[in-house]
């Protein structure tokens, strides 16, 4: 399993991500002061560290020199709200692999996190053959497929990322919130205008299961069924 040292001082987003990562066989260890990220580098020996900036008391530009210094070889993204040239340039000097600006969807930072460990760990792929069953249909995470029989559903990146997040969530209730954060990185009205677009597609992909039902509760999010 893929040890990720993940620090985020920002107890919804740090819930959103740890919960969404770990959902994808990731092991997190959250940290939310930077005081803490050193001691449980030494402990937890991550395989890749995901470091929010602008934290109290160490910023994650620092911890990521600091980090280098013990393990020249440990990738590290740094997440920020930050996005002038000079910051971006700090990032990849304090040895970061990569510099994700805020509000960030799930969707770039798990495509962010496997490229590098692809780079750094050549035998990884975290959701190669993931092949999971919905009702009479099977999801294929890793070809962005959706199968029903003989049938082939060919899905968008976040087509593909609705569906897991239901997947993993079969018979219980999601935040609406909860979805946009994953998927858009923020909850603005655009964004949860293109959500209701996809949810009414991802229903008509579901038709042909007539025990499959995605049903909107106002006012909180989406609750997925599935009939014994």
């Amino acid at each position: 399993m893929i040890k990720i040292l993940y620090l985020e001082d920002e107890n919804y987003l740090g819930k959103i991500v740890k919960e969404s990562l770990t959902s994808r066989g990731y092991d997190i260890n959250h940290v939310v002061d930077g005081a803490d990220v050193m001691r449980t580098f030494r402990s937890f020996n991550p395989d890749i560290c995901v470091l929010d900036v602008m934290v109290p008391n160490i910023d994650g530009f620092e911890l990521g020199s600091l980090i280098k210094k013990e393990d020249s070889s440990m990738p590290i993204i740094f997440l920020t709200a930050k996005n002038q040239t000079n910051d971006i340039l700090q990032g990849f000097k304090s040895g970061g692999n990569d510099y994700i600006k805020k509000p960030f969807s799930m969707e770039e930072l798990i495509v962010r996190i496997e490229n590098i460990l692809r780079l750094s760990k050549p035998n990884y792929n975290a959701t190669k053959g993931l092949k999971i069953p919905i009702g009479q249909y099977y999801f294929k995470y890793d070809k962005f497929e959706l199968t029903h029989k003989s049938e082939i559903i060919s899905l968008s990146h976040r087509e593909n990322e609705l569906i897991y997040l239901f997947s993993q969530n079969l018979n219980k209730k999601i935040d609406r919130r909860y979805i946009l954060n994953a998927l858009w990185g923020d909850d603005s009205l655009y964004n949860s205008r293109n959500l209701d677009v996809y949810i009414r597609k991802i229903r008509v992909y579901f038709e042909k299961d007539p025990k499959i039902r995605i049903t909107t509760l106002r006012g909180v999010g989406y609750f997925m069924s599935v009939e014994e």
